[in-house]
């Protein structure tokens, strides 16, 4: 069984930064891309960014430059730096056991971590 298991989330100032970290297991973590995805209150659910098995990396442009994605096939980790983070990051955050493509919403995900954005 898939499990993702997100945490770090927490109010932060505007300009500010945070980590968040994907814990996963009941899958061959290493061969499968992963992806932070999130969904703002009364919005979408948004992808964010995504790390292939290689180690590529893409991301929304809306955190292009600002957010950086990392993996640890030793753990079984998958991580989030946010950084220069803005009120309309405001989200819950998740980790999917997918890479983007059109179909990320159906893609097992865990439970989410809040990320508050305010002064």
């Amino acid at each position: 069984e898939v499990q993702l298991v997100e945490s770090g989330g927490g109010l932060v100032q505007p300009g500010g930064s945070l980590r968040l970290s994907c814990a996963a297991s009941g899958f061959t973590f290493s061969i499968n891309a992963m992806s932070w995805v999130r969904q703002a209150p009364g919005k979408e659910l948004e992808w964010v960014s995504d790390i292939g098995t290689r180690d590529m990396t893409s991301y929304a442009e809306s955190v292009k430059g600002r957010f950086t994605i990392s993996r640890d096939n030793a753990k079984n980790m998958v991580y989030l730096e946010m950084n220069s983070l803005k009120p309309e990051d405001t989200a819950v955050y998740y980790c999917a056991k997918t890479a983007r493509t059109p179909f990320f919403k159906y893609a097992p995900r865990g439970q989410g971590t809040q990320v508050t954005v305010s002064a």
